[in-house]
């Protein structure tokens, strides 16, 4: 096989989903982000999964994501979408029964025109001046919210991952004065919320990131886990080079296997010298640059020639690539190629 094998543990993931709902207490409710393709991890296994592990709401980006999800686990579980009510997307809300947050006075109007009596979200801005409707907005139309089939009303925190940042408590302090009074959920916090406390947690969570291994959730199982198959090895003697640019030269006789991978499957560049890749508990150092399709990585040590080398799961997770090409497990995740071989574990 010339494709790397991309194993998703299903039972990691679940188990990640209990530990943060177990944050909370019991009149708490946990969801889960699927959007981004279920961070790249497939949105239609993973979802499957979480249900099974007994979640009911489900959170996505567009519409578009929604249908594929609602696909996935037929009637009976909540699927929200973050973007709202965009033009085009009446037909697909209305029929697969998704949940829009608005955003906006004009999504408001397009929606409670289109669908009247259709159930919705409002998502609210506290700060973050990303999505969601600001104070004034939000007042002007409170009352006719209230009014509709309004399910919930949530904003989402800009410093989460920073638990001393003072963002966090400002933004508390602002939703707690725009909802008071609310007779609907509330929600605030996606991951790093939840591990801010209770008093963050409202009536509804949303994990994302660390029910697929990421930080800020240091406890979380891994994932991911991506083994890549050795296509060819070569002795190299010392003064000779690796990859293009001639950018690695070896000191003594070395032995480099070349893997079948590259940036075009999400393996960045900028990882290549701060990157090794495993045999078993063994680091093989990456030699050269990362190109399209190929690596070289030194297996010198080794007491054989593999057929293959793991580059993600417990040795090294997706926050130790992100760290080593100066970037977020978030993109990380959501850039694994297409190219690779999926494989679902438990679940």
């Amino acid at each position: 096989m010339g494709t790397g094998q991309l194993t998703i543990d299903l039972d990691a993931l679940i188990a990640n989903w209990q530990a943060l709902n177990a944050f909370s207490d019991d009149r708490v409710e946990t969801a889960a982000v699927v959007k981004a393709d279920g961070y790249g991890l497939g949105a239609g296994r993973v979802a499957k999964a979480l249900a099974r592990a007994g979640a009911r709401r489900f959170f996505v980006a567009v519409a578009e994501e929604g249908a594929k999800v609602r696909e996935a686990l037929g009637p009976g579980v909540e699927i929200n979408v973050f973007g709202g009510h965009m033009r085009g997307d009446t037909d697909m809300i209305h029929d697969l029964d998704l949940v829009p947050m608005i955003n906006s006075l004009d999504q408001m109007l397009r929606h409670v025109e289109a669908l009247p009596g259709h159930r919705f979200g409002v998502q609210l801005d506290t700060g973050m001046n990303r999505l969601g409707m600001e104070p004034a907005e939000w007042q002007a139309v409170r009352g006719i919210a209230e009014e509709q089939s309004l399910t919930i009303v949530m904003s989402h925190l800009a410093c989460a991952d920073e638990p001393d940042h003072p963002m966090n408590p400002q933004q508390l302090k602002t939703f707690k004065a725009m909802t008071e009074g609310l007779d609907v959920p509330r929600s605030l916090s996606a991951t790093g919320g939840i591990l801010l406390g209770s008093d963050y947690h409202f009536d509804l969570t949303r994990p994302g990131i660390g029910l697929y291994g990421g930080r800020p959730f240091e406890q979380a199982h891994p994932v991911a886990h991506l083994d890549l198959p050795v296509i060819q090895t070569r002795e190299l003697a010392a003064g000779e080079t690796v990859g293009y640019g001639n950018t690695w030269t070896a000191e003594a006789p070395c032995r480099i296997a070349t893997v079948s991978a590259g940036y075009a499957d999400g393996i960045q560049r900028i990882m290549g010298p701060m990157t090794a890749m495993y045999f078993g508990e063994t680091p093989c150092p990456i030699r050269g640059r990362i190109s399209m399709d190929l690596i070289g990585v030194d297996i010198t040590h080794l007491p054989e020639v593999p057929d293959r080398l793991s580059l993600l799961g417990h040795r090294q997770g997706v926050d130790d690539l992100a760290d080593n090409a100066g970037t977020i497990g978030y993109e990380i995740l959501t850039q694994l190629g297409h190219r690779y071989t999926r494989r679902y574990a438990g679940g």
